[in-house]
C-alpha cells in the first residue's frame, strides 16, 4: 500500500485510488421524504499558494498538493451564516443530488465541472436543521492539455472567503475531535481540527468520513454523530 504522505500528492494514482475505494464501500441513504434536501461537493485541487488562513504555510510557488475546497459562509445569509461549510446547497425540484453539488459550485465559486469529474459519494447526513445532506467528491482535473487551474470567484452573496485546505491537514494525530454527548442526548459531537480553527459537522462529518475511506481505506460511519449547538440554527 502507498504511504498516506505518498497519497496526498495530487496525481492520477491518488484520483484512482479514491475513485476505487468510494466504488468500493456501500453507501448509507436516507431515504425520508419529510426532510428537505441537499448535496455538497468535496473538491480536490491544487493547494496553490496555501490555504490563507492562521495554521497554515504559504508557498510562495504554485503547490501541486492535493487540497480541498472549503468556503466561509457569506455573514448576510439567513441560515448558517458565517459557517464553514463544504460548497453546496438545498436540491431543486426535478434536480439530482449530482447536479445540485455541481450546479452550487459553479454558483458559489464558478468553477464549472462535468458529471465525469465526480469521484463517487459518499453517506447521507441529516442535520439538526432539517436536511438531508448528499456528499460527493468531486476532482477538478485540468491538466497541461486543458492549461491552468482556473482562479476562483466567489460569489460574495452567498461566500465570505474560499480556502484550499491540504488533505494532509485530515490525518493529523489529533483529528477529528471527539466531544461528549449534548445534555440529554446521546450521541458524541464531531468536530474536525484545521490549522488554527476548527469546523463542526456536518461538513467535519463529510471530512472525517473521506480521510477514513479514501485515505485511509475504512469503511468509517458518521452519521450518528451530532452537531454542536450553533449550527442547529
Amino acid at each position: 500500500m502507498k504511504s498516506l504522505a505518498t497519497l496526498v500528492q495530487r496525481n492520477h494514482g491518488l484520483r484512482l485510488s479514491i475513485q476505487q475505494r468510494l466504488q468500493d464501500t456501500p453507501v448509507q441513504s436516507v431515504a425520508s421524504t419529510n426532510l428537505r434536501r441537499a448535496a455538497v461537493a468535496l473538491v480536490l485541487v491544487d493547494a496553490g499558494f496555501g490555504a490563507e488562513l492562521p495554521g497554515f504555510a504559504q508557498h510562495a510557488s504554485w503547490s501541486d498538493e492535493a487540497a480541498f475546497l472549503l468556503t466561509r459562509r457569506a455573514t448576510t445569509l439567513t441560515s448558517h451564516a458565517g459557517q464553514w461549510a463544504l460548497p453546496g446547497g438545498r436540491i431543486d425540484a426535478g434536480e439530482t443530488a449530482v447536479a445540485a453539488a455541481l450546479r452550487e459550485l459553479h454558483e458559489e465559486l464558478g468553477l464549472q465541472l462535468p458529471p465525469a469529474s465526480v469521484l463517487g459519494r459518499l453517506d447521507d447526513y441529516t442535520t439538526r436543521s432539517g436536511y438531508v445532506i448528499t456528499p460527493f467528491v468531486v476532482w477538478a482535473d485540468f491538466g497541461t492539455e486543458s492549461g491552468p487551474e482556473p482562479a476562483l470567484r466567489p460569489d460574495p452573496a452567498e461566500v465570505a472567503s474560499a480556502h484550499r485546505i491540504p488533505l494532509s491537514e485530515l490525518l493529523r494525530a489529533d483529528a477529528p475531535l471527539i466531544d461528549p454527548p449534548h445534555e440529554g442526548h446521546s450521541q458524541p459531537v464531531l468536530r474536525m481540527p484545521l490549522g488554527d480553527h476548527w469546523v463542526a459537522a456536518p461538513t467535519a462529518a463529510v471530512l472525517h468520513q473521506f480521510c477514513e475511506w479514501c485515505l485511509h481505506g475504512r469503511s468509517t460511519r458518521v452519521a450518528h454523530f451530532d452537531q454542536p449547538r450553533f449550527t442547529w440554527r
